[in-house]
């Protein structure tokens, strides 16, 4: 390999990796942890970053494949340049030239394997019983493009992408941090797993046209752009909904200002109303889902933290 290939391939594994949306995984990690602290004074540093490094590899090798997957079936080829936002799903890299289809498969095994290596040290060294949640986050990661079982191309991989940035990695973190797992653990990861599936709903509104050629019927071209914004209303209103229900369980009113959220999150549906098919418009609901997710998210890392005091 010489200096020309080993660069774009390094150009190439950080427009893959794109580390800017590890945000995603970051905040059901920070919530989990700060749940932990806060409500049995648990929380050790070294278990936490080491957990984290495995669902950033994870988050890598998701993208491998699925940027992978993406190719091979036509729909990253179909996108029109006029359809390309920061908000468009997939990271182009193979569009781009920036990875070869073998070199992102390459990409994808090497970093699931280091995921379930760390995987395998958090079991030996902390907790043997997170095996479960570790393999069911790497299966689900996996298959969420790939076959037989392509979740995202069969109007899955919201509910997938739900339940893994909400309830599996919030409680696999808790238990690292606690060696335990109670049922209002998993009640708070729910608006996470709301806010963050639906990240995943307005961000396919770009791509609509070219994952409908490529047959990758997920939610928004199975119900089509329209009705897809009604959809996009109510993650938004079962997320923040689930606020007083968590407020109520732990007996603690800072669980409300997950509500800091709110006003993003009506902006966001307003213009997707108004702008459904108008993709130049239409990013700026893109943004305010995404700021409604890391807001809220912000909001719950200080709730959960004075649960040690309340």
């Amino acid at each position: 390999m010489n200096g020309e290939q080993f660069k774009r391939l390094w150009k190439g594994f950080w427009q893959l990796a794109d580390p800017k949306i590890w945000i995603a995984s970051t905040i059901p990690m920070a919530v989990g942890g700060a749940l932990a602290f806060g409500t049995t004074g648990k929380f050790d540093v070294f278990w936490f970053v080491v957990s984290l490094a495995a669902v950033y590899l994870i988050e890598i090798g998701k993208n491998a494949s699925n940027e992978v997957v993406d190719y091979i079936t036509g729909v990253d080829r179909y996108v029109t340049p006029d359809k390309r936002t920061p908000f468009s799903g997939g990271k182009k890299t193979i569009v781009d030239g920036k990875l070869t289809v073998t070199e992102a498969a390459l990409i994808s095994m090497l970093t699931f394997g280091a995921a379930c290596i760390i995987g395998i040290y958090i079991m030996l060294y902390r907790d043997m019983s997170i095996f479960w949640i570790g393999i069911l986050g790497v299966l689900i990661a996996f298959f969420y493009s790939v076959p037989p079982v392509k979740l995202a191309y069969r109007g899955l991989g919201e509910l997938a992408v739900g339940f893994v940035f909400g309830p599996l990695i919030l409680s696999g973190i808790y238990k690292v941090m606690t060696h335990e797992l109670t049922y209002p653990v998993v009640v708070v990861a729910l608006p996470i797993g709301f806010l963050i599936a639906n990240v995943l709903v307005i961000n396919q509104f770009p791509d609509y046209e070219a994952d409908k050629r490529g047959n990758k019927k997920n939610l928004v071209v199975r119900l089509g752009k329209k009705k897809s914004v009604n959809v996009h209303a109510l993650l938004f209103i079962l997320a923040f909904s689930s606020f007083v229900a968590i407020a109520i369980i732990f007996k603690n009113p800072f669980w409300l200002l997950g509500f800091v959220g709110v006003p993003l999150a009506v902006k966001s549906v307003r213009v997707a109303k108004e702008h459904y098919d108008n993709i130049k418009e239409l990013v700026q609901a893109n943004a305010a889902t995404i700021m409604a997710y890391q807001v809220t998210g912000l909001a719950m890392v200080i709730a959960a933290i004075t649960e040690k005091y309340i």
